[in-house]
C-alpha cells in the first residue's frame, strides 16, 4: 500500500467521522412526531408539508386548537402519566415559561439563534419564539385623529371610540396588559385612563377589528395580520406601529423532555429557525422572527418596528393579580 494511498484512507476516516459527529438534528430524521399547535389549520399543514418535504423520513401527526384547549388536553395527559407531543407551537411565551419552569421542557443547546434578538429566546435553550404577531393601534380611516402614540387614545377626540380585546379572553391581550403596565410612562394610569375615555374591554381581537372596519367604534388595540389583511382588502382600517413600541405573541416552539422522537423534534425546531422557515412565516403573512428576512407587503422594515420589553417569567408571575387589577379598573 503506498503511502499516498494510505493518507487517503485516512482522510477519508476523519471525513466519516466529521460527518457521523454532527448533530442529530442535522443528519437525517425518520419516524413518527407528533404535534401540538395552535396555528390556524391551514398554516399548519404549510408548515408540517415544509417540513416533511425536507424531512422525507418524518411522519407528522398533528393536532391543532387554540392555546387554552391545548394546554387543557395536554394538562390532562400529564396527569395521567401519558403526554402525546413531542413538540409544541403554541402563542405566547408566558406559556411556555411555566412549563419550563416545571421541568416539562427539553434543551436544545445546539439550536442556531445567534441571528435572533436575546429577548426573544429562552436563554436555557428550552423554548424558541417563530414570529411576532404584534399588538398596536387600529383606526378607521374616516377618524379625524390618526394616532401616533398610546397616549393619543386618551385625547377627547377618541372618548367613547375606543375598542379593545379583553385579556380575560385573549392571550395576545394578556401578553399586551403585561408589558404595558410595565412601560414607565404608560403603567396602570393608562388602563385607568382608557376607562375613563370609556372603552369597555370584550372578546377577543377578531371582535375589535370589526367594531373599528364597521364604523362602530374608531380607534382600538388589537393584532396586526387583521387590519393589515384587511386595508389591502379594501377595509377602510389602517394599522399603527406607535413610538412606545407594540407587544408581541411570538408563537414559540418547544420540545417536550417527555418527547419520543427528540431527533425529529430538534429537526422541527431548526426548520423554523431556518432561513427557510422564516421565510415560510413571512409567505404566511406574519412578521418573521428572524431580522433578516423581509416582512410580507403591508409591513415596514423590520428594524423599524420596536417591541415593548417583555419578561414572560415576571409575567407568569404577575399574571393572577393582574387579571384582578384588570377586572377592578374596567368593573369586571
Amino acid at each position: 500500500m503506498t503511502t499516498s494511498f494510505k493518507a487517503a484512507i485516512r482522510a477519508a476516516a476523519v471525513s466519516a467521522a466529521v460527518l457521523f459527529a454532527v448533530s442529530p438534528a442535522a443528519a437525517e430524521v425518520s419516524g413518527k412526531l407528533v404535534l401540538y399547535t395552535s396555528q390556524p389549520n391551514a398554516d399548519a399543514q404549510q408548515t408540517v408539508d415544509a417540513f416533511t418535504a425536507k424531512h422525507p423520513g418524518v411522519e407528522v401527526e398533528w393536532v391543532r386548537d387554540g392555546t387554552t384547549k391545548i394546554m387543557a388536553k395536554l394538562r390532562a395527559e400529564l396527569t395521567a402519566g401519558n403526554p402525546q407531543p413531542d413538540v409544541l407551537l403554541i402563542a405566547d411565551m408566558v406559556t411556555m415559561e411555566g412549563l419550563r419552569q416545571e421541568g416539562r421542557l427539553m434543551a436544545h443547546e445546539t439550536a442556531d439563534v445567534s441571528a435572533y434578538d436575546p429577548a426573544l429566546m429562552d436563554a436555557e435553550k428550552t423554548y424558541f419564539s417563530t414570529k411576532l404577531i404584534t399588538t398596536g393601534i387600529v383606526y378607521n380611516t374616516s377618524a379625524e385623529m390618526v394616532p401616533t402614540s398610546y397616549a393619543d387614545l386618551l385625547k377627547p377626540e377618541a372618548r367613547g371610540r375606543i375598542a379593545m380585546p379583553s385579556p380575560l379572553t385573549s392571550g395576545a391581550a394578556t401578553i399586551h396588559m403585561a408589558a404595558i403596565t410595565a412601560h414607565p410612562d404608560l403603567g396602570w394610569a393608562y388602563y385607568e385612563g382608557l376607562a375613563d375615555q370609556g372603552a369597555n374591554p370584550q372578546g377577543g381581537n377578531g371582535g375589535t377589528y370589526r367594531a373599528v372596519a364597521g364604523g362602530e367604534k374608531l380607534y382600538g388595540f388589537v393584532v396586526d395580520f387583521l387590519p393589515i389583511r384587511g386595508a389591502a382588502d379594501g377595509a377602510p382600517v389602517a394599522f399603527v406601529f406607535p413610538e412606545e413600541g407594540v407587544s408581541a405573541v411570538t408563537e414559540p416552539v418547544a420540545i417536550l423532555s417527555t418527547a419520543r422522537n427528540p431527533d425529529a423534534a430538534k429537526a422541527f425546531v431548526d426548520f423554523l429557525l431556518s432561513a427557510e422557515g422564516q421565510q415560510l412565516a413571512a409567505d404566511q403573512g406574519y412578521l418573521p422572527a428572524h431580522p433578516d428576512i423581509a416582512p410580507p407587503a403591508g409591513f415596514p422594515a423590520r428594524d423599524t418596528i420596536k417591541l415593548l420589553d417583555f419578561n414572560p417569567a415576571k409575567a407568569l408571575e404577575n399574571d393572577v393579580a393582574d387579571k384582578m387589577k384588570f377586572e377592578e379598573i374596567f368593573g369586571g
